[in-house]
């Protein structure tokens, strides 16, 4: 049996003096607050908005008088109950939650994880969290994927974050193991999209969505690459389907990564470190933001987790043993390497 459409519900407005003269997306999140830019933008693309009756895009400029009409779209509710699952809080006010996900936590409900989510533990945490659509989760992180997200505690603070990550003004920064020797940093501009064939994965798409990576080499091991990893955009499997797309997959990662590659001569206990290993290698570990409320800069930071941890420590104890020559400043880290690998 298909599950039902989302249900739709029509709103209107009239452009007013304060909103005359800007883009459509512009007055329409102006117009309708609760929701975010990025969304509302998606709906102009898909034909939900007409000014006036006619079709516009997202950059035509509306008028003094304009009749904006939007059918807009529902989010489908997954039923979720509070759960007492601790939290690795790093900061709270009545505003914002900042939290320190672990690997093997899955962000909110879905198909194969109806609970046991960290949606669940926000609404344990703090029920007026289920006010708000998701609990005021408004970016997520991938199951295996550790590190710092950011939860709304109130609407308006939802509606100022999600439109700060639409406009790139919050910035995420992580560390990335990846396969293979990367000789310099740079940055990846390539759109992502669903796979054509495969609908669990993503995949570089010329029609997909816009989507921007930077990433700097931090330290060279023997078969493998310690990246700094910071995003422009925010889309699904962002980091793993563009390393993917260099031929530089994420060491672990069980979609993009294919089979385990062993640099030549490891010892046992590196072997044992990589097989070991049986989530992709990717961690969360610097958040920039303004304050919703306050609009002071919060910055926040969280270590790599025991198990990358040793992880990057097995790597760097092989690379030891077998680069012998003290002239080899091509696999040399960058400066500060301490502080980035921590």
């Amino acid at each position: 049996m298909n599950d039902p459409k989302p249900a739709e519900y029509a709103l209107d407005a009239t452009v007013d003096a304060e909103s005359a003269g800007l883009r459509l997306d512009q007055a329409l999140a102006a117009l309708f607050p609760d929701y975010s830019r990025s969304r509302l933008q998606d709906w102009i693309r898909d034909g939900r908005v007409s000014v006036n009756g006619e079709q516009r895009r997202p950059r035509d400029r509306v008028e003094l008088g304009d009749h904006l009409a939007l059918r807009a779209v529902a989010e489908r509710q997954v039923a979720c109950e509070p759960q007492d699952i601790p939290l690795r809080i790093v900061f709270e006010d009545e505003h914002i939650i900042v939290i320190d996900k672990p690997a093997d936590f899955v962000v909110h409900p879905a198909a194969g994880n109806p609970d046991g989510t960290v949606q669940n533990a926000l609404l344990y945490h703090d029920p007026a969290l289920a006010e708000l659509p998701r609990a005021g989760i408004v970016h997520r992180l991938d199951k295996d994927t550790t590190g710092l997200m950011v939860i709304a505690r109130s609407q308006a603070a939802r509606t100022h974050l999600v439109e700060a990550i639409a406009a790139r003004e919050v910035k995420r920064e992580y560390r990335a193991i990846v396969v293979g020797s990367m000789p310099a940093g740079g940055t990846i501009d390539a759109p992502i999209g669903r796979h054509p064939t495969q609908r669990t994965r993503m995949a570089v798409n010329p029609t997909g969505k816009p989507s921007v990576t930077h990433f700097r080499v931090l330290e060279h091991f023997r078969g493998h690459t310690l990246l700094k990893v910071i995003l422009d955009t925010g889309r699904t499997h962002q980091i793993r389907v563009h390393m993917a797309h260099l031929r530089h997959p994420v060491l672990g990662d069980p979609l993009y990564g294919g089979r385990l590659r062993l640099p030549a001569g490891a010892s046992e206990g590196l072997k044992t470190v990589l097989r070991g290993f049986h989530r992709q290698a990717l961690h969360a570990k610097r958040l920039e933001l303004e304050h919703p409320v306050s609009r002071r800069p919060l910055r926040f930071s969280c270590p790599i987790p025991a198990d990358m941890r040793a992880l990057i420590d097995a790597l760097a104890a092989d690379a030891d043993v077998h680069w012998q020559d003290p002239d080899i400043d091509d696999y040399a880290a960058f400066d500060d390497h301490d502080a980035d690998r921590d």
